[in-house]
């Protein structure tokens, strides 16, 4: 059976790697073909080489301010002759990228059957996020095996019609590569990272999502620079996403900073290790509200909607969105209050228990060759 593993930006690999590496494990009966569109270059390498990915194909498609309709094109011409050239049986897509909507169209063009991994997560607002809302719900309607990472994400999908023998609820994969990292003794090479967090509270914070750049990004980083300001035990990381539009409202609020830690985005072990000291985190990441229960650290979630609203229901998790005083106030009352703080700390985490990623390679080969792993 060949599986052929679509991956284009970092969250992708962090979250088809656990698949990956359990197709691998069935060797005899699966040949896994990885193939990179690169729709993020640099991010995406350094987890493939965390996980020791194997590499069958690399598009490279990545150019300097690149158009969603050119990301597209690219990868959906590329591709078509990569599924031509390979015959795959079947073809993992992850989650809701411009990476995953055309790599399901090409599939979908040749008539070969598309896992999404990560399907069913749902805002039901089509600009939120942009273009992930609507990239998502066009690859689970092209999908033939919907592997949702919870009974919600079921539900989303079972409320469109979409047939229940389509749907596998498998948890979520991040889990299982989060767990693989965070296990694993680490030490810190680099002097700040191993220091941040020994002598004060230390707040981790990402911010990168095209929905808040401009104003809502503004008042993100005006709120994290007042919040510095007003507690003097805290201090803050930020990994800074190269986009050129996080970089003109980091200028405005955060540059030169004191306290706040401006630093390339790290490689995915280390920043692992950096949740684990943390104390919250402030994020627009859709993987981190994931990561966050299982690490026991609370986070506040910098978008007005979430396709991830468990967390949020399991208490886990906060929705404050790209607002000024709403950041503040909750930030505040985070650091003031205890047992606030534990309360979100201690929840159990919805998402998954690390064998995902098992699951999805087990049932790829019960559907193709009805033989066990």
């Amino acid at each position: 059976m060949k599986v052929l593993i679509i991956i284009g930006t970092r969250p992708e690999a962090i979250k088809m790697a656990p698949v990956v590496l359990a197709l691998q494990e069935a060797s005899e009966k699966v040949q896994p073909i990885v193939c990179l569109t690169a729709q993020h270059r640099e991010l995406l390498d350094q987890v493939i080489r965390s996980f020791n990915l194997p590499v069958s194909y690399d598009l490279n498609i990545m150019t300097p301010g690149q158009t969603l309709v050119e990301i597209t094109s690219r990868i959906l011409e590329r591709l078509s002759e990569i599924i031509v050239d390979t015959k795959p049986d079947v073809v993992l897509v992850h989650g809701d990228t411009t990476t995953t909507l055309s790599s399901a169209l090409a599939s979908y063009y040749q008539k070969i059957s598309i896992g999404h991994v990560e399907a069913g997560l749902r805002t039901y607002d089509k600009y939120h996020p942009f273009p992930e809302e609507i990239n998502r719900r066009l690859v689970d309607a092209m999908g033939d095996f919907l592997y949702a990472p919870t009974e919600q994400a079921k539900k989303n999908l079972l409320s469109e019609h979409i047939e229940e023998h389509k749907i596998i609820v498998t948890g979520n994969t991040g889990i299982d590569a989060l767990l693989y990292i965070a296990e694993k003794p680490y030490q810190f090479q680099d002097e700040l990272l191993s220091r941040l967090g020994k002598e004060r509270r230390l707040i981790v914070l990402t911010a990168h999502r095209r929905e808040s750049f401009g104003q809502p990004m503004d008042e993100i980083f005006h709120a994290v620079s007042d919040l510095v300001d007003k507690n003097e035990d805290i201090e803050v990381l930020f990994p800074v996403h190269p986009n050129p539009n996080v970089m003109a409202s980091v200028k405005k609020f955060l540059d030169q900073k004191e306290r706040v830690h401006l630093i390339p985005p790290l490689e995915y072990v280390p920043f692992v290790h950096i949740l684990k000291k943390c104390y919250l985190i402030l994020t627009d990441s859709g993987g981190i509200q994931e990561e966050s229960p299982s690490l026991g650290k609370p986070v506040l979630v910098l978008r007005d909607v979430t396709e991830r609203p468990e967390a949020v229901q399991a208490g886990t998790a906060l929705l404050v969105g790209p607002h000024y005083d709403r950041i503040v106030k909750s930030v505040q009352k985070l650091l003031d209050d205890k047992e606030m703080y534990q309360n979100m700390a201690n929840k159990i985490n919805p998402y998954g228990d690390g064998k995902a990623g098992k699951r999805i390679a087990q049932h790829l080969i019960n559907q193709f060759s009805n033989k066990e792993l």
